[in-house]
Order: structure tokens, then sequence, then C-alpha cells
């Protein structure tokens, strides 16, 4: 992998979050696939490492809101459904790229 450095972040509407990455390419993040990959306690067992929220029963119209940078390495948001615990690695959303590694 080229690069995790984002470039910029763009959170353009309620319903998408776009990273376009130093290295050039653009992700496009959808709120219910981020709700589905959401890597929180509450969404991950810490014991067995299982997740434990079923990706498939994330409804398809999640919205997101209050995108926030954690330090330099991450990003943080609230979810129309009211979870707000997840913390999103630049190194885990290039890994989860939609659009493929």
């Amino acid at each position: 992998m080229q690069s995790l450095s984002p470039k910029i972040i763009r959170r353009s509407d309620p319903t998408r979050v776009e990273i376009e990455w130093s290295d050039g390419r653009t992700s496009v993040y959808t709120p219910a696939l981020l709700r589905g990959l959401c890597p929180c306690a509450q969404c991950v067992s810490e014991a067995t490492g299982k997740r434990t929220i079923d990706p498939a029963r994330v409804p398809a119209d999640l919205q997101q809101a209050d995108l926030a940078m954690v330090g330099n390495y991450a990003i943080t948001m609230r979810f129309s459904d009211g979870h707000h615990t997840g913390i999103f690695t630049f190194e885990y959303l290039r890994a989860n790229d939609p659009q493929g590694a």
C-alpha cells in the first residue's frame, strides 16, 4: 500500500464520506457501509473479535453527521441510528475501501 494519508476528507452530504488519498486514489463510503464496518467495542466483541452487528441489517438509508478528526490518524462520526463510538483509522478505511484495495 503506497499511502494511508488522506489529502482531503469530504462530507459532501449526509449520505457519503469521500477521502482523497495522497497517492491520488479516492474512496467513497456510505454511512451504511461505515456503520457495518464499525470497529468499536459495541460492534465487535473484545473477547472474541467477532462482529456483533450484522452489516446486512444496517438500514441502507442511514445517514451520518458530526464527522470529526481523531488526532492525525482517524475519523469519527455520529450515525442517524444514534451510534457514535466508532473510530475509523485511515489504515482501516483504506483496507476496507469499497472500490477495492
